[in-house]
């Protein structure tokens, strides 16, 4: 339909070269190539993303993306790239997977139109079972891990589950389809990955695309051996305090799995009155920095007031710049991020019971 359209114009603008005519035939040209580039986006969303599957070094991808972004961005916004220097490969669609992380590099820059900073992390990651158990789309197994963060205006929490809806979108009509992140959510599954999104409004967003990644058989058995040997605990009594049921169940399987008992609170309020009870038992209490009727800042403070020693781990998915910052104004020292595998979790919880600094 499109076609025939474009290529009058240019037929056109050789028939009538006068101004008038220029400027008209210029905006009928491009409203016609942004209705094209639209309708390409919704094909692509409504038919499924295949595409060639061939190995793709994300690192020299997302270099090469990042040359484009510093000469075409605002210069007010601050480009940082950090990647393992190993970083594995994965099998997909090199000019898809430019698209998503484009389309994330874009989001951001949007989300800073007063300037801000943009960090770009690469990283191998293995999903273990308590991540895979946390996140349903996860598998167990190596991935690596592309992280997008801005310092921008941040996603209220109204809106943070409709971003990947078709056709959702908070920009003015005529500034944005709505299938950015629709069209990025498709392609990351059709390479067997998925999509975690962190923000505060106000503290900046995050998004970690995980993607399957090619490991030898020897590396992946070095990552098991790796991740035996976690630290276990001697029935010491931790309180896990998460309005998400999932999040305290699988907290409260790995617990229990790997020797602690384990007191369970819904919010900070309920934390309170457990807490109350059976203070002299507890060793650790490990909480979630965002939740409703009482949130970890305003429930540390409460601990504290029945037992200035109580230990306390704080826990967001926004470590960077937004969770980390609460827990540490609030008096907390230690500290993981979510969604955390089992490691993490043990690792931070043995520290804070014997005292020693987090690393």
């Amino acid at each position: 339909v499109l076609a025939p359209i474009l290529m009058s114009v240019e037929l056109l603008k050789e028939l009538n070269p006068s101004a008038e005519n220029a400027e008209i035939l210029n905006t009928l040209q491009i409203s016609a190539v942004r209705g094209a580039d639209q309708v390409k986006q919704v094909l692509s969303f409504a038919r499924g993303v295949t595409g060639d599957r061939v190995s793709v070094a994300v690192a020299h991808l997302m270099r090469d993306l990042v040359k484009v972004m510093r000469d075409t961005f605002p210069k007010s916004i601050a480009i940082h790239l950090d990647s393992v220097p190993d970083l594995w490969s994965v099998t997909g669609d090199p000019t898809q997977l430019h698209q998503v992380f484009l389309n994330l590099c874009v989001n951001a820059r949007d989300a800073m139109p007063h300037g801000g900073r943009l960090q770009l992390s690469l990283a191998n990651v293995v999903l273990d079972e308590t991540f895979a158990a946390l996140n349903p789309d996860a598998q167990i197994g190596p991935y690596i891990m592309v992280k997008v963060v801005d310092s921008g205006s941040g996603i209220p929490p109204a809106l943070r589950d409709k971003v990947f809806e078709p056709f959702f979108t908070t920009k003015e009509i005529g500034k944005g389809t709505g299938l950015g992140l629709s069209t990025t959510m498709a392609i990351v599954k059709s390479h067997g990955g998925f999509i975690n999104l962190y923000s505060e409004v106000g503290k900046g967003t995050k998004f970690k695309v995980y993607l399957p990644a090619n490991t030898s058989t020897a590396v992946s058995e070095e990552v098991a051996v790796a991740q035996t040997g976690l630290p276990r605990g001697q029935g010491e009594l931790v309180l896990v305090v998460d309005d998400e049921d999932g999040v305290r169940d699988i907290a409260e399987r790995t617990l229990t799995r790997y020797g602690y008992r384990v007191l369970l609170a819904s919010n900070g309020a309920e934390a309170v009155a457990v807490y109350a009870l059976q203070q002299a038992e507890v060793a650790v209490v490990l909480t979630d920095m965002a939740m409703p009727i009482m949130d970890g800042p305003a429930l540390i403070i409460a601990l504290k007031a029945i037992n200035p020693a109580v230990r306390i781990i704080g826990s967001s998915g926004l470590a960077s710049n937004g969770g980390i910052a609460r827990a540490i104004g609030a008096g907390v020292s230690h500290f993981v991020p979510k969604p955390y595998t089992a490691r993490a979790l043990l690792t931070t919880l043995r520290a804070a019971i014997t005292g020693e600094a987090q690393g």
